[in-house]
């Protein structure tokens, strides 16, 4: 049996990829290409190009890759630009989630496994939040995200479906061994900008808001290497073929670091002491964001290997050092 992994051609996707061919299993990949890189794709996946929304290609997938398990990233994740396209995301988000479910239901694949955010969670306090906190996104890109899970469970009471939806917190790093990282032009993301600056391709790097109710004044995130994010999908999936309950996990370290925290490791393993511009708190930022985690460690095995930050920011920038070669290959 096959694993089709929607969005393999992005960050989390390729690492995915890599993880699941490194365990043994047989992986399809289905991805626009909107923002993801057919480079990105390690060779042993096949690939087909296309969107999840359609119907009549993800059937003939399904059947002709012997599909017992789906693996779904393909997603629009940035939060201000979700405020800014409402209904480009959920189009992106929800709708086309509903039609692959649909089209997953029909052709009775057992097993799915869901890309969910923290986001679902909104302006939470400064303690580490559970799986049972109410859930009040703040943003489109969390709404869109929460529906689609109010859809999987819905799914999975009235058809044969078992699902286990991941919430990630800060994804960040790259693979180890070098062979995949983030590589989207204008990133959002705090480490990816961070690399970017110490390597030169940015002039310097803004912090918004120095005053919030943490040690140093900056935003505390919980910040999970990529590898780990990508283990947890593994245990999810040996979870869920051994017959596990569907369910929904924190993926997080459990702990946070400051914006400034993350700066400093950058400086200090990049050598580079860059420009750094405070400005004003953003609307909507939470002061903390930060898992608790214990439900996935005991129900799925989940055991972190990667959780140093050290390793977090060598790897991420190890592989923005060669990123431009890869681009122009």
């Amino acid at each position: 049996m096959a694993v089709l992994v929607t969005g393999g051609a992005g960050y989390i996707g390729s690492h995915m990829v890599l993880a699941l061919l490194d365990a043994g299993h047989a992986v399809v990949v289905l991805d626009d290409l909107s923002t993801g890189f057919r480079w990105a794709v390690a060779p042993g996946a096949a690939f087909v190009q296309g969107d999840v929304s359609d119907a009549a290609l993800v059937t003939r997938v399904l059947a002709e890759h012997k599909v017992d398990a789906v693996i779904h990233f393909a997603a629009r994740i940035v939060v201000p630009d979700s405020v800014a396209d409402p209904l480009g995301y959920y189009l992106a988000n929800t709708v086309k989630t509903r039609a692959l479910l649909e089209t997953v239901v029909a052709a009775g694949v057992p097993h799915f496994i869901f890309s969910s955010t923290a986001a679902v969670y909104g302006m939470v306090g400064t303690d580490p939040v559970d799986e049972g906190a109410a859930l009040a996104p703040i943003s489109p890109y969390g709404r869109s995200k929460l529906m689609s899970e109010w859809m999987l469970k819905d799914t999975a009471f009235a058809f044969p479906l078992r699902y286990v939806a991941l919430r990630y917190f800060n994804v960040a790093g790259a693979d180890p061994a070098g062979r995949t990282g983030q590589s989207t032009a204008g990133a959002t993301h705090l480490l990816k900008v961070a690399c970017e600056t110490a390597l030169g391709k940015r002039a310097g790097i803004e912090v918004f808001g120095t005053d919030y109710p943490t040690p140093d004044g900056t935003c505390l995130r919980d910040y999970i290497h990529v590898g780990d994010l990508v283990a947890a999908h593994l245990d999810a999936l040996t979870y869920l073929r051994a017959g596990g309950e569907s369910g929904v996990f924190n993926c997080g370290y459990g702990r946070g670091f400051s914006v400034l925290q993350m700066l400093e490791a950058v400086k200090e393993i990049s050598g580079v002491d860059f420009p750094v511009r405070f400005s004003p708190r953003r609307a909507g930022d939470p002061a903390a964001v930060v898992a608790k985690a214990d439900l996935i460690r005991s129900t799925l095995g989940w055991t972190p290997r990667l959780d140093d930050m050290a390793m977090i920011v060598r790897t991420a920038l190890d592989w923005e050092r060669g990123l431009d070669a890869r681009r122009s290959a």
